[in-house]
């Protein structure tokens, strides 16, 4: 104990990676530095390709359970979700200025509309599949439905910018339809994306639901592209990995998804939100059915 009048020393976070529902740090052991200008801001878990096919494990075991929930209960545990992030409101704010240095107000007005999209995909997980389902004219006494299913496990590479909600905004929606995800967080400042999956460890979102990984989009990309299990990966338009990432993703015709890179104005308008996002995480299920049995 420092004796009165002495400086004490901070504790110095290690960011741990979260998998199957706990933070656990990389199976390598390996950390690094994070420095906020010349102050030491925080150790983070550098995620080895082991840790990604752990995640990748953990993602397939929890999304046949996530989709056999009922579609009311998955839309009741999204809200649950969003309560932990209101809960959470201070240090979500902290982090966000700490990674974008963005003024106070500004911070706060990224997580209420990371807050607010949590709750509108939410009220989406027992409409969505009314909406995108149909029943297509056909000739003969046949009747021919089409519905929508998930993918099954998708990985998500993270928008850099906003930390926040950018991270809700392309992970949720596959959430909602259904999906495990695996997200691996920006390499620019991930606390934030660690300290969403601190929100979700709280909430009711089933273990291996939502993995969060941190470390190297060059080491961590490649491994998830290239597995076998992994049905649809989502990354930026822009991002300059993404022809060798589709080319990865070839081995089992692994859907590729690209997301538009926006400014902070247009990540917070409703315009970043929408069914068509949940729709991209389908797959459309099409059903024959002889008529009058």
């Amino acid at each position: 104990m420092p004796k009165n009048g002495d400086a004490r020393l901070p504790i110095r976070k290690t960011y741990k990676l979260f998998i199957d529902g706990a933070f656990v740090r990389s199976e390598s052991g390996r950390t690094d530095p994070l420095w906020d200008g010349e102050d030491f801001g925080a150790n983070i878990a550098r995620a080895s390709r082991k840790d990604a096919r752990d995640a990748v494990v953990a993602a397939r075991s929890a999304q046949p359970r996530w989709w056999n929930t009922a579609p009311g209960t998955r839309g009741l545990v999204l809200y649950r979700l969003a309560e932990m992030m209101e809960a959470r409101h201070a240090e979500l704010v902290e982090r966000v200025r700490e990674g974008t240095e963005l003024a106070r107000d500004d911070a706060e007005r990224e997580v209420h509309a990371a807050i607010d999209r949590t709750i509108w995909y939410a009220g989406w997980c027992d409409k969505f599949a009314a909406l995108l389902s149909t029943r297509n004219p056909v000739g003969g006494p046949h009747l021919n439905f089409s519905t929508p299913e998930p993918m099954g496990v998708i990985a998500v590479l993270a928008p850099d910018r906003p930390s926040l909600l950018g991270l809700v905004s392309v992970v949720l929606p596959a959430i909602v339809a259904g999906n495990a995800v695996i997200a691996l967080a920006s390499e620019r400042d991930p606390r934030t994306a660690i300290a969403f999956a601190e929100a979700v460890a709280t909430s009711d979102l089933p273990n291996g639901v939502l993995n969060v990984l941190t470390g190297y989009r060059d080491e961590i990309g490649p491994t998830l592209a290239k597995h076998m299990d992994v049905n649809a990966l989502l990354l930026s338009a822009s991002d300059p990995s993404l022809a060798g990432l589709e080319r990865e993703s070839a081995a089992n015709v692994k859907r590729t998804r690209r997301y538009t890179e926006r400014s902070r104005e247009e990540w917070l308008s409703e315009r970043a939100q929408s069914l068509d996002d949940i729709a991209a995480s389908c797959e459309i299920k099409t059903i024959w059915h002889p008529a009058g049995v």
